[in-house]
């Protein structure tokens, strides 16, 4: 309301002040990122036609860059405890977190690298904790609530009596994944209705 104070350096001010800034950032091919350094948060656009995703397409077309289907952080390596108060801006944290989704995405048989787009915002590292909370809190992104699993790593040798991830079930292709303990068969046509259930509720 018009008659309340508003104090810009609340909590939720500073948290919308850098949701904003990084959907102001150009979105650039998530295959074409140059290496840069830098800590930071980042999303993630789709424009292609998995048909799951369509309502996520149909807001990012055209230039409009309004949903994002995941989004995260990137904290260099020392920065979080201290050791190097410097690392959130020479690192290359930012960087390579992109580069190893553009490598989980060029894996995925039903994806193509090319519908994809990143928008970043290099952070203090006092502050990419709040900025990734405050993005998946606006953006709902649809890879960071319902289907889960893209962010993941390799286990390791010896660790793959887990359950795959959903993301890899709808998205196989991920050497590491196929050895874990794959879903029914099903699975897939199931996560790909909740995935599109819950962007008609939450985006449409």
């Amino acid at each position: 309301m018009n008659g309340e104070s508003f104090n810009p350096l609340a909590i939720e001010s500073l948290a919308e002040s850098i949701v904003q800034r990084l959907l102001l950032n150009d979105a650039v091919p998530l295959e074409n990122i140059p290496s840069f350094p830098g800590a930071g948060v980042y999303a993630l656009f789709y424009i292609g036609d998995f048909p799951a995703y369509k309502l996520v397409r149909d807001q990012n077309i055209n230039g409009q860059w309004k949903l994002p289907i995941y989004v995260g952080k990137a904290v260099p390596q020392g920065g979080r405890r201290g050791i190097n108060p410097d690392a959130s801006l020479t690192s290359q944290a930012l960087w390579k977190r992109l580069a190893d989704h553009t490598k989980s995405i060029g894996a995925a048989e039903n994806l193509n690298i090319k519908d994809f787009y990143a928008k970043w915002l290099i952070l203090e590292d006092i502050w990419i904790a709040l900025g990734e909370s405050a993005l998946i809190r606006d953006t709902k992104p649809v890879w960071n609530a319902m289907v889960d699993g893209f962010g993941n790593h390799d286990p390791g040798k010896g660790r793959h009596s887990g359950l795959a991830p959903q993301w890899d079930t709808l998205h196989p292709g991920r050497a590491w994944a196929a050895r874990l303990v794959q879903r029914p068969e099903n699975a897939a046509e199931l996560i790909a209705s909740d995935a599109a259930q819950y962007l008609a509720s939450r985006h449409g």
